[in-house]
């Protein structure tokens, strides 16, 4: 079924000066039209009905006491119909991501986006309530090292987050928390008290200075200077994340969706790494712990000179027998000493030795990660709330014969209990290249992991070599039917105009 042109909304004055002559003439008893049936696709609204909504919408804001009735009864039954709609319809459930911003505090501005996503016929929306380094709390009540998105507003007092929430549920919308991961920002790690957070590389660099590629941006073709990862072993860093997390879950969404958990990803050749160098394991904290996976001295002075040469040779091992003659061999975590116990040539096996260390390395990366997600989606699941992962399908591939990606995310591993989010972001101008990452996903999920792939697009149109969303939606449906729930990134692209009128508006 084709979709029909509903959804291109237009700003549309005369609805305004409609309103207000009914208004004027009938003394505020207005009379709406009948609701329209459900027709379009996707459980989309008719044009009719969102025309009456947004009438309503704009009278009520007036205060006029009978449109704000009228509008109140129409959100329930377009909020109750999109519900039933969705029990008859694939997909089950449908998000979409969103940005606030602090114009969003003017009178109606939550509402009218909240219900041009009901008309668009999603049933749940991801708001981003920590990114670039700012968290959606109230500047008046905000915890954690990080700046209010409503800081330097006039109203600092607003809990933008707790409203949404509010809001959405009124119209039958789920309401989750997008939280950036291991980036935290650049304005966090430029904090003097922070900087040794920071997530580091063997040739001096962090995320700051190393030419590095953005995740997508919620604003089409942007890149983000704001993005800085830092070391996911720090303390520092975990303690002050999990702060936010819990002011976070005090407000009580639908559920916590975790992005970034992954290192950064770099361009060209740098996006493959295959020496130690490459990894993101030389924060202080980062190296402390690799160090402490050694299992003897000899082990221990072996990564210390891996992590500084970058290589080990024979005269490394050869002084190894004179710093500890009483150890044997050079131990550590996951090395499996039969394999270094066995006479061999010192060439052979100082190559043993520097490819069980090569892989060593990438294990703790990993595993920083790892941690880093456990550590921050436990707050959640205490409170009962679901906990999911954004992650990129391609990000936990292995490249070449020793190389992995840069982004070192190793989704496979994120535990079942978590919903898995596959960000299906691939280019090639069809769906195809689209599935096959899905599918990659969905090969690799246990049994009953929750598998609710993001799609990136625009209805009705194709976007930077990507097709229409129904386009992609209809593949996926062919794909994988058994998938109950998807999103599409991001309001952003679908509602341009509403969208730049809320970033630079007067709050």
């Amino acid at each position: 079924m084709a979709l029909t042109p509903l959804l291109s909304y237009r700003r549309q004055p005369i609805r305004t000066a409609i309103a207000a002559v009914m208004v004027s003439l009938f003394g505020g008893a207005l009379t709406p039209l009948p609701v329209q049936a459900q027709t379009a696709p996707y459980c989309q609204q008719s044009l009719a009905a969102i025309d009456q909504k947004e009438m309503l919408r704009q009278v009520a804001t007036t205060g006029n006491k009978d449109a704000q009735k009228r509008y109140a009864s129409l959100i329930k039954q377009h909020g109750e119909r999109l519900q039933a709609c969705r029990k008859q319809s694939w997909p089950q459930k449908q998000a979409i991501w969103l940005r606030l911003y602090p114009c969003d505090i003017k009178s109606g501005a939550l509402e009218a986006v909240l219900d041009r996503i009901v008309n668009r016929g999603y049933t749940q929306v991801n708001v981003e309530a920590f990114y670039n380094g700012k968290v959606l709390l109230p500047a008046t009540d905000n915890p954690t090292p990080w700046s209010s998105v409503l800081a330097g507003s006039r109203a600092e007092n607003t809990d933008l987050l707790a409203d949404i929430i509010r809001k959405g549920h009124y119209r039958g919308l789920k309401v989750y928390a997008w939280l950036f991961g291991m980036n935290f920002g650049a304005s966090y790690v430029r904090r003097p008290d922070k900087q040794q957070t920071l997530a580091r590389n063997g040739l001096g660099q962090t995320s700051l200075t190393a030419n590095t590629i953005a995740g997508l941006s919620v604003e089409l073709g942007a890149v983000n200077p704001d993005e800085a990862f830092v070391d996911p072993y720090s303390l520092q860093a975990r303690q002050d994340y999990l702060q936010m997390v819990q002011a976070i879950v005090k407000r009580r969404p639908d559920g916590v969706l975790f992005d970034y958990v992954r290192y950064p990803r770099g361009y060209g050749a740098a996006s493959v790494a295959s020496k130690i160098q490459d990894l993101w394991v030389y924060g202080e904290a980062s190296q402390q712990t690799l160090l402490q996976r050694a299992l003897n001295y000899r082990g221990m002075e072996l990564i210390q000179r891996f992590l500084g040469q970058g290589f080990i040779t024979g005269d490394d091992l050869k002084d190894l027998n004179l710093l500890y003659p009483n150890e044997r061999e050079p131990l550590w975590q996951g090395l499996n000493p039969a394999r270094i116990t066995t006479p061999l040539p010192i060439g052979r096996r100082v190559a043993l030795l520097q490819s069980d260390l090569w892989q060593l390395s990438v294990a703790h990366a990993t595993q920083g990660v790892l941690d880093f997600v456990n550590a921050a989606v436990a707050p959640v699941q205490r409170q009962g709330i679901p906990a999911g992962a954004v992650f990129f399908s391609d990000g936990n591939l292995s490249v070449g014969r020793n190389g992995f990606d840069s982004r070192l995310q190793p989704w496979d591993r994120f535990p079942s209990s978590l919903e898995w989010h596959p960000m299906a972001y691939a280019t090639c101008g069809s769906a195809n290249c689209v599935m096959a990452q899905i599918r990659r996903v969905l090969n690799a999920a246990p049994p009953g992991t929750q598998v609710k792939p993001v799609l990136a697009g625009i209805w009705q149109q194709s976007v930077s070599n990507r097709p229409p969303l129904e386009v992609q939606m209809q593949a996926l449906q062919r794909t994988a039917p058994q998938i109950r729930s998807i999103s599409h990134f991001a309001y952003s692209w679908q509602e341009p105009g509403s969208d730049n009128d809320r970033k630079f508006c007067q709050p």
